[in-house]
């Protein structure tokens, strides 16, 4: 197995080195830079598989770093982990314009630290079998229900694609965040700035359209319909139902069939 090197643009010594002892306790090849100067000249000389730059730092800030990267075709495709004391709309949506890959939010544990980096080495690795095997880099279309029902966009294709797969399922913001190679922060701030939505919505939108499809085609009761739709207790997949729709499961069925047989 290959070890992966990963680049860490850190000027606060502390953290760097903490977060540089980590990294070779877990068995990656790790380096670091103390300014964003020296940490796009390390980019050029070690070619990581990924780097983590701080976003605030004297000389290069982090997005000055980004774009540096951005432009060499020797770095410009190495995934990006911004580390930020805190993460403002703004600066999110400038982030992603540039490239960047995911947040990490100051401070932040040991776990949600390798978390990310794992996360995003996955999909790189994911990525990299597409190219490997003469595929297109992207996800599988999904069905025709979630492909009317969710946005057509490339950086969330793989959140739909999951919450299409296992939406019958519990599932949380973690499950899909994982799977996706991002972080549970960085991608509800993605999902929210690209669709105006939380991934738990999206969620519910697509249980939903799986309720609305079998309680009109089929003379399955209300739990099994609930049962069919992800929700293991009958009496919340009511409740939510009359939320989102504003009228009971049973009512609801009664007018759609009433409205075919008309």
């Amino acid at each position: 197995m290959t070890v992966k090197t990963i680049l860490i643009i850190e000027d606060e010594t502390q953290t760097r080195h903490l977060f540089l002892k980590c990294l070779e306790f877990e068995g990656f090849r790790a380096v670091g830079a103390s300014d964003g100067t020296t940490g796009v000249a390390m980019a050029q000389q070690h070619a990581p598989d990924l780097v983590v730059c701080d976003i605030m730092m004297p000389d290069m800030d982090g997005y000055a770093v980004l774009s540096a990267l951005r432009k060499t075709r020797q770095t410009a495709l190495i995934p990006l982990i911004f580390l930020t004391a805190k993460v403002a709309m703004a600066d999110l949506r400038r982030g992603m314009e540039l490239g960047a890959d995911d947040y990490l939010t100051k401070p932040c544990t040991v776990e949600q630290f390798l978390a990310a980096i794992n996360s995003r080495l996955h999909r790189q690795e994911q990525l990299s079998e597409l190219y490997a095997n003469g595929e297109q880099a992207q996800e599988p279309s999904p069905p025709p229900l979630s492909a009317n029902l969710f946005p057509a966009n490339p950086k969330l294709a793989s959140v739909f694609c999951f919450i299409e797969a296992h939406y019958r399922q519990p599932i949380s913001l973690n499950d899909v965040a994982q799977d996706a190679g991002y972080s549970p922060a960085y991608l509800t701030s993605l999902v929210q700035s690209l669709t105006g939505r939380t991934v738990k919505q999206w969620i519910i939108e697509r249980r939903m359209a799986e309720a609305k499809t079998l309680l009109t085609t089929t003379t399955n009761s209300i739990r099994q319909i609930a049962e069919a739709s992800g929700y293991s207790d009958a009496g919340y997949f009511t409740r939510q139902f009359r939320q989102f729709h504003g009228i009971s499961p049973q009512a609801w069925r009664q007018i759609s069939v009433s409205e075919l047989t008309d």
